[in-house]
């Protein structure tokens, strides 16, 4: 009798470390380590079909956390078992953890969350706490084929440019440097070169090339950094001096529906390649302790943890068959 509830108590067992273990490889978390943002969680929502966030988000979490302190949760688009596909636009597991976070940095491009999902956003959105938008998260959803969503409002072609409109005063406009050919030097903004979030930033330069923005670019954002389109892809290059300067880099503030004012930094530079650029992680890294209300580090440290060997961005050329789990840090 013994050894049958003894068997019993092991298959029990057995089931709920094969359940945590399911659960826990929908996402990853970096526990930090010793440092400034001890008590702090930055969740991380990757989601892009072309600029690699699934490679990049992963990276800036380790340095984030291993670094610097930060617990960060990074979340993927995926398919089921836990195997990422930027091109699943419809399920990013983990999205309730949201309502811990002190921070959330947005890679999301075109996604369109079902409505439990996209209420953990909006939560988060009309809290007051803080957003940083990458790349393709100033027209981060899409709601053509559900209209009727509730969340409809915030898809890119809603009026008014949905959520990139509303809160970093952009959504999808053109590709002012021409796309894979002219890459992107950054011009920090003399009028606002003493922002804390530009400390020890110098030197910028990203492969992918300058977003343009609108005529009615929003007047009560603060530019930080500006994109300078180079003639080719190599930092080196002339820039294309026929091309005017674009903001990309600026912070903004935004009143949700509850009232509350979050502060947003929107970065139109930032695929996983421009984070060979140790100036634009430092960039992302001095954010996050400024959004925080933290202390920008003179110098912060942004090293990269482990191997970082991020592909060229670009339409289904992500690296197919990769487990969330393997980004645990080893």
């Amino acid at each position: 009798m013994k050894t049958i509830q003894h068997l019993l108590a092991l298959l029990l067992l057995l089931n709920f470390v094969a359940g945590r273990a399911i659960h826990a490889a929908e996402w990853v978390t970096y526990e930090g380590k010793a440092g400034p943002g001890q008590g702090k969680h930055i969740v991380l929502m990757s989601g892009d079909e072309e600029y690699r966030s699934e490679e990049g988000l992963p990276q800036l979490a380790k340095i984030l956390s291993q670094r610097h302190g930060f617990k960060c949760t990074v979340l993927f688009s995926q398919d089921a078992g836990g195997v990422i596909n930027p091109n699943n636009s419809t399920n990013v597991p983990g999205m309730h953890l949201l309502a811990s976070a002190d921070l959330v940095i947005n890679q999301f491009r075109y996604r369109e969350l079902p409505d439990a999902d996209m209420k953990h956003f909006v939560d988060y959105l009309n809290s007051g706490k803080p957003m940083i938008a990458v790349r393709t998260a100033t027209h981060a959803f899409n709601y053509t084929r559900n209209k009727q969503s509730p969340y409809a409002r915030f898809s890119s072609d809603a009026n008014g440019g949905g959520f990139g409109g509303m809160t970093v005063g952009e959504t999808w406009t053109y590709h002012h440097g021409n796309h894979g050919s002219e890459a992107t030097r950054g011009i920090v903004d003399g009028k606002n070169r003493a922002h804390p979030i530009l400390r020890g930033v110098n030197d910028v330069f990203g492969l992918t090339d300058v977003y343009g923005v609108n005529a009615d670019f929003p007047m009560d954002a603060s530019v930080l950094l500006h994109g300078q389109v180079l003639k080719g892809m190599k930092p080196d290059d002339a820039p294309t001096l026929t091309k005017a300067i674009m903001p990309v880099v600026w912070l903004r503030d935004y009143r949700g529906d509850s009232g509350k004012i979050s502060k947003i930094l929107c970065s139109t530079i930032g695929a996983a390649i421009d984070l060979e650029s140790e100036d634009l992680r430092r960039l992302f890294v001095n954010a996050c302790y400024d959004l925080t209300g933290l202390e920008v580090p003179k110098k912060a440290d942004v090293a990269i943890v482990g191997e970082f060997k991020p592909l060229m961005f670009g339409f289904n050329k992500f690296k197919k068959g990769v487990n969330v789990s393997e980004h645990e840090l080893k």
